[in-house]
């Protein structure tokens, strides 16, 4: 009796796997629709995929801040580079004051539509919120070019 009911938890478990393998995959349009009101600058598609691929190589010399905390803390600090902050998060109160921070100190912010992908994109498996992508020669070129992009989005008023 045991064996039957294991077989067929583990034969539903792989199919609610499957599909939620399938159901993980979303699209950019699907993540813009959860973005908070205060996602401004909110990156392109083209753009967010640059700035995971920029997070994922700083993530692999362990050239980032993570978390609304030690983001703030180095901010504060006067630690310099490009902060990622994620569209989808709640309750807004946790990092609304972020943004009001960085453009203090002239440094360059977007938004991306998910913390889940963010988060992945740094080796976690949690989500997060807010990543502070520091320069670093191993992937300069990246990140030039995502500095330059993130600058040029128009600032909300």
């Amino acid at each position: 009796m045991t064996k039957v009911k294991k077989e067929k938890v583990s034969a539903d478990g792989e199919e609610a796997a499957a599909a939620g393998a399938d159901g993980t995959e979303r699209s950019y349009q699907e993540l813009i629709a959860n973005v908070n009101p205060i996602a401004q600058p909110l990156a392109s598609k083209k753009l967010s995929k640059k700035l995971y691929k920029c997070v994922k190589k700083a993530a692999k010399v362990k050239n980032i801040r993570r978390g609304v905390k030690e983001v703030q803390k180095f901010i504060n600090k006067g630690e310099k580079g490009i902060v990622v902050l994620a569209g989808d998060t709640l309750p807004i109160d946790v990092y609304c004051h972020l943004p009001v921070m960085c453009e203090d100190r002239n440094l360059p912010y977007a938004y991306i539509p998910s913390k889940v992908d963010l988060g992945s994109s740094a080796g976690s498996k949690r989500p997060t919120c807010v990543i502070l992508i520091k320069p670093h020669q191993d992937y300069q070129d990246a990140y030039d070019e995502c500095l330059e992009e993130v600058s040029g989005l128009p600032k909300p008023l």
